[in-house]
């Protein structure tokens, strides 16, 4: 094709975008739409826990009118890291909701679901025999990590969306994905030069997050050709800048010319942009390296335990002004009478006890360059993580009463420090998750981890 025409619906599917946006887009014949369905942005949680970060009703929200306009123009609709983690519950929350809609607006079309969740067995294979590499920073790895996580993803390319294209898939529902694969493969295998089409990729992925002044999330548009590609909004209101596309090339990116993928690199060396009018920007220069070896991204999510926490205030000025000596004393409070209650049956290794401290350093920790505190009252934030969610709480049980009364020397007698907005003042988490996986694997080719489904939907 002499130019491929590419819709980016949102930055995420269930974040929502216009109406009018996504009207305006489909009058200027889009050849494919694409959406990225989440992250790992919300953290751990989703993974591990199975759940989508956005309520279902967004997601539907979303996914019908990306749906109704897909097949209306009778172009591919394609959803990647579908559910947030792009694991099998995900994938599998999401394609009940597509096959909801399609039985609600009597649609039928044939669908390609491609799974990211990876198989343990197959992973300690490919940990014995080398190919699973460490990124950095990457924790320890080992098959007792594999055992423990609660799902272990990959992130695929755009190799097993162009396949799915070829069986004949108009919509495509994928677990974890790299966001630019989403957009990049079509473009490519039309002709567009590799660094053009995953350039723009970059850029669209998030949608209107490259505009300045973005309002709420929102379609973007770019249309690709050999040597350029232009980007703009569909939102008339809003307007894309050299700048704003430059530095969103740079959002996420450790490197500001460089940006991996499972095939290559992304090089913005010789990148150029330049603005066709107040709205629409052009990219040329753009280049790509082919990798010499093919990886997967490895996510990975281990349920850590169970949490119970405690809100709280301080307005006392005596206590503020000796706060770090006063939450040093209540850790050393707090682990004692935990020691008297449990005896040695809940060592120390066993539960985790934090304080943040909001108002001093509740947000950058030992970070904070600001040292003094000149606010007139701090927010505590108690967190207790224990094997189980009836431990967590008797812990927090226990540090409210040690917070509440805490002595200090300026105070003789019982006094109350601490102002609980809750009652019961410690509010139960449930359980909670830690990313346990920062590694690549090198598989045979880009299929072999990501098994795909080939369904007729009516």
């Amino acid at each position: 094709m002499k130019e491929v025409r590419v819709l980016a619906a949102s930055g995420v599917c269930g974040s929502g975008f216009r109406e009018e946006s996504l009207e305006e887009a489909m009058g200027r014949r889009p050849h494919f739409i694409g959406c990225d369905g989440g992250s790992t942005d919300p953290g751990p949680y989703p993974l591990g826990a199975g759940t989508t970060s956005f309520p279902a009703v967004s997601i539907k929200r979303d996914m019908r009118l990306m749906l109704l306009a897909a097949r209306k123009a009778g172009i591919p609709l394609l959803i990647g890291s579908a559910g947030t983690a792009g694991g099998t519950p995900h994938v599998a929350a999401v394609r009940r909701i597509v096959e909801e809609i399609a039985r609600e607006e009597g649609l039928s079309f044939p669908m390609a679901v491609i799974h990211a969740e990876q198989d343990k067995d197959y992973l300690k294979k490919r940990l014995r025999e080398g190919r699973i590499k460490p990124l950095k920073p990457a924790p320890d790895f080992d098959e007792g990590v594999i055992d423990r996580a609660e799902r272990i993803v990959g992130m695929m390319g755009e190799d097993p969306y162009l396949r799915a294209l070829d069986k004949g898939a108009e919509v495509i529902l994928a677990g974890r994905s790299s966001d630019c694969a989403i957009y990049a493969g079509i473009p490519v295998r039309e002709g567009i030069p590799a660094g053009i089409a995953w350039h723009a990729a970059k850029i669209l992925e998030c949608g209107t997050a490259s505009v300045e002044q973005r309002k709420s999330p929102d379609c973007l548009m770019a249309t690709c050709r050999p040597d350029h590609f232009d980007v703009e909004p569909l939102d008339p209101s809003l307007r894309c800048t050299p700048q704003s596309i430059a530095s969103h090339s740079l959002y996420e990116n450790s490197d500001p010319y460089l940006h991996v993928e499972s095939n290559g690199t992304i090089d913005l060396t010789a990148s150029q942009y330049k603005a066709l009018d107040t709205r629409r920007v052009r990219v040329t220069g753009s280049n790509f390296r082919p990798a010499e070896t093919y990886t997967v991204k490895l996510e990975g999510s281990e349920k850590v335990g169970y949490q119970s926490v405690i809100v709280g205030g301080i307005r006392d000025p005596f206590i503020i002004r000796q706060i770090d000596d006063w939450v040093e004393r209540l850790h050393a409070r707090v682990h004692a009478r935990v020691a008297e209650i449990y005896g040695g049956k809940l060592g120390r290794d066993k539960y985790f006890f934090n304080v943040r401290v909001y108002g001093k350093n509740g947000v950058m920790g030992a970070l904070e360059p600001v040292k003094e505190i000149t606010t007139h009252e701090l927010c505590l934030l108690l967190e207790v993580t224990a094997p189980t969610q009836e431990i967590a709480s008797a812990i927090a049980s226990v540090t409210r009463h040690q917070a509440l009364h805490l002595p200090i020397p300026e105070w003789s007698g019982l006094i109350t420090g601490v102002a609980c907005p809750y009652n019961p003042a410690y509010l139960e988490r449930g359980a909670v998750y830690r990313f346990c996986v920062n590694h690549v694997v090198e598989p045979d080719d880009p299929y072999e981890m990501f098994p795909t489904e080939y369904v007729n939907v009516h």
